[in-house]
């Protein structure tokens, strides 16, 4: 079997840590794994198949020789390093939300779109986390037939917003009078409406990318989406409460037979009694979990509503980026010789 050198970028981060959980899980085929990280995190030791890989520094000349680079760090950071990874020739599988919306970059979701990361010209995106499970539990639907529109309210763990995030629960939950530094107000038994920046519409950054990406995903320029955010004091994985209005009429018997045939769902009929999944179910794998199917009742001709749950860190994130770079490799070659 071919093996490749693959970098992971953000190494020590949440993401990149998962990252690397998940290449050796999968057995990925590695002749090379190297981690690249800030200055701070740099010299730290990671354990890997039963080996200690020694943290390297992140710069112009890490990437040499490399077939992959998995990026688990910020936009800024990303466009930093992007024109040296292409230089270097390696594909460059990017989580952050820097390339998302170019129109030369692919935005994959492997169970989706998977066949679009093979257009790539060096750097494919992986999607927002809250898109990426929404997506996945509207896959098998889309399939049938065209989705028109979407309303969403997603329930968004601490985690999204990283470790700061999971510390700040943490510290609130051992004194409710910890202040507020990474949410806007306490986030210990409360809900805030509101992740991302302002944008002229009312809505926010993060509440866009849902209509944004998920046109580019679903290959579908005119679908219309609303979609309001909300972050929970869950510590890990992320629930979306989804109506949806297809093109075709289907009937729920029809949406639970395609979420079931779908790749990467698991429709939870039967979880301890319940008909329906929640983020404790789901955490630390890769499967999104879909349950609550059925008709809705603003549009009950065409209209159906769901909820679903997915790990963010791992499939709206990590897993992934493994999984395009999986895809790529099955095709038998890597880096840019993979471009079509």
């Amino acid at each position: 079997m071919k093996r490749y050198r693959l970098a992971v970028l953000g190494a020590t981060g949440m993401v990149g840590n998962q990252m690397v959980k998940v290449l050796e899980e999968r057995g990925f085929p590695l002749s090379e794994l190297r981690l690249l990280s800030s200055p701070r995190s740099a010299g730290s030791v990671v354990r890997f198949n039963g080996e200690d890989i020694v943290v390297r520094e992140a710069g112009d000349r890490s990437f040499h020789d490399l077939d992959f680079v998995l990026g688990a760090v910020s936009a800024t950071v990303s466009r930093q390093y992007a024109p040296l990874i292409k230089e270097a020739g390696a594909v460059f599988i990017d989580n952050s939300s820097a390339f998302r919306m170019e129109d030369d970059v692919p935005l994959v979701v492997p169970e989706i779109n998977g066949g679009d990361a093979f257009g790539h010209h060096g750097v494919i995106a992986n999607p927002n986390c809250s898109t990426i499970i929404t997506m996945v539990a509207l896959g098998g639907i889309s399939r049938l037939t065209e989705i028109e529109k979407i309303v969403a309210c997603t329930y968004q763990a601490v985690s999204g917003a990283g470790q700061e995030g999971m510390i700040e629960l943490q510290s609130q939950i051992a004194n409710p009078e910890a202040p507020a530094k990474v949410f806007p107000c306490r986030i210990l038994s409360n809900l805030i409406p509101w992740i991302g920046s302002a944008l002229e519409n009312g809505y926010t950054t993060e509440e866009m990318k849902m209509q944004n990406e998920g046109r580019k995903i679903l290959h579908l320029p005119n679908l219309k989406v609303c979609c309001t955010c909300v972050r929970v004091p869950v510590m890990r994985s992320h629930s979306i409460a989804v109506q949806f209005v297809t093109h075709d009429k289907i009937s729920v018997e029809e949406a639970i037979k395609a979420i079931k045939n779908a790749p990467g769902c698991f429709m939870a009929e039967d979880i301890g009694g319940r008909s329906y999944p929640t983020p404790l179910d789901v955490s630390d794998q890769d499967l999104v979990y879909v349950g609550r199917v059925r008709r809705d009742l603003i549009d009950d001709e065409r209209g159906l509503a769901l909820w679903c749950c997915g790990d963010q860190i791992r499939k709206g994130a990590a897993a992934n980026a493994v999984q395009i770079a999986q895809m790529l490799v099955g095709r038998g070659a890597a880096g840019r010789r993979m471009c079509v």
